[in-house]
């Protein structure tokens, strides 16, 4: 693969190679084994979004493999005002080995790609989150093993670009995904489009639907995300209205199987779309997803610049 924009972008294959890396990866790391893959190499990180996770866990995994992480934020690259995104993605293409960018425009991410000469990341956008979306179905397939066909998970809240890119990954591993949202607020049918192809040519089945009850009866796994994402902080009293039969309780996660994972790609709000007692439970593993960020980040910087 020449870019990581979308899982959608990867075969089943490819996927499926990224994700041993990151087991290997994590193991050596844990062992205390040295893994300096990517000796001297290097990055440069634009930020348009805040950002904990994102950036912390490439700079300290780019560092791990032995190369160097330099961020930028829009104040000091001015990206797409200050200069042409073609001009930087020009000029960062002749000092670094790979872009990343976190972003709110998608066509961004786009635009970064097709004028770099080396590897661009796509660490967030308004349309998706593929590294995310990756490192959610590592965090499954440790706490439920690699035979996930037999899954059920549940996606309950906003369609947003977790859920876009969820979808994309549960068709590659072969999961079976149910959707339920508010109606108005469905994931964008271009995407569904995409990741129902993706779902009849894996045999695994991907729902759409607007009932939180149906979504997370008997399901093996329960996700969540915020109800307003960053740039929709005017809408929040209007979706905490429309979202608040969504939220994953006790009485919702009831009806889950037992041993049933809850997953939340953080920052949580939390008392919005979850309580305390599910993100507090011991069917709670939101932190492992937050590290298993590190190490599956790890292994499409592997996979993009070890040559």
């Amino acid at each position: 693969m020449k870019d990581f924009i979308s899982i959608h972008d990867l075969s089943a294959g490819e996927v499926e190679e990224i994700l041993n890396l990151a087991a290997d990866l994590k193991t050596k790391q844990k062992r205390g084994e040295k893994h300096e893959y990517l000796w001297a190499k290097s990055m440069a990180m634009i930020f348009e979004k805040p950002s904990t996770r994102t950036r912390v866990s490439f700079e300290i995994g780019m560092w791990q493999l032995g190369g160097l992480a330099i961020n930028l934020d829009q104040e000091a690259i001015g990206l797409g005002s200050r200069e042409s995104i073609g001009d930087v993605a020009r000029t960062l293409s002749r000092f670094a080995d790979a872009i990343l960018i976190r972003t709110f425009s998608h066509q961004k991410v786009i635009e970064l790609a097709q004028n770099a000469s080396v590897p661009v990341i796509n660490a967030l956008s308004d349309l998706l989150h593929p590294c995310q979306a990756l490192s959610d179905v590592f965090t499954i397939r440790e706490k439920k093993g690699k035979n996930l066909r037999s899954l059920k998970m549940a996606y309950i809240g906003d369609g947003n670009n977790v859920c876009h890119s969820l979808m994309f990954a549960a068709a590659k591993v072969g999961i079976n995904l149910t959707v339920a949202t508010p109606k108005g607020y469905e994931p964008k049918g271009e995407i569904v489009l995409r990741a129902l192809e993706d779902a009849r040519h894996a045999g695994i089945e991907i729902a759409i639907l607007n009932d939180p009850v149906v979504a997370a009866r008997g399901a093996d796994v329960i996700y969540t995300d915020v109800w307003a994402s960053m740039g929709q902080e005017k809408e929040k009293t209007r979706r905490a209205k429309t979202f608040l039969p969504y939220q994953v309780n006790a009485e919702l996660a009831q009806l889950a199987n037992p041993n049933y994972i809850f997953m939340h790609c953080l920052p949580a709000h939390r008392g919005d779309e979850v309580t305390d007692t599910i993100i507090d439970s011991p069917n709670s593993v939101v932190f492992d997803q937050a590290e298993n960020r590190l190490h599956v980040q790890k292994a499409i910087l592997v996979k993009l610049l070890k040559g």
